[in-house]
């Protein structure tokens, strides 16, 4: 069987945007376990590693282009989702979309969405399941 290992993203600049991660990553609970010119990671438990890597070719992520879309995080609460998106936006992410609800999706979901300087979205969400009666 399968299953999902690592994430490896591309960026302009590893140590800048090691910078932007890292404060999200570990309100996230992940740890940086390597951050270097040329590669930074970081772990969580037995979560796949996310990796930034240089890019060959110089330039911003376009969204809504072929490629990548964003990287969901899901959280415990509604003021985690304020906590992470107000530590994003210190460490320097730009707010796509501050946190609100979504009801398209479900009643449930609240979420907010920052940028980085490449273009790398991040939604950070809370959607708990529905309560259900016995």
């Amino acid at each position: 069987m399968a299953t999902f290992d690592h994430l490896g993203i591309t960026v302009d600049d590893v140590p800048r945007a090691s910078e932007q991660f890292n404060p999200v990553f570990e309100a996230l609970g992940y740890i940086r376990a390597h951050n270097a010119e040329d590669l930074a990671y970081w772990r969580r438990d037995d979560e796949p590693e996310i990796l930034l890597y240089p890019a060959r070719e110089h330039g911003v992520h376009v969204h809504g282009r072929v490629g990548w879309q964003h990287l969901a995080f899901a959280v415990e609460s509604r003021d985690e989702v304020d906590r992470l998106h107000a530590i994003a936006l210190d460490a320097g992410w730009v707010d796509v979309r501050a946190p609100k609800e979504y009801p398209r999706f479900s009643e449930r979901y609240y979420a907010c969405f920052v940028e980085d300087e490449n273009g790398i979205r991040l939604e950070i969400m809370h959607n708990p399941p529905r309560e259900t009666s016995d």
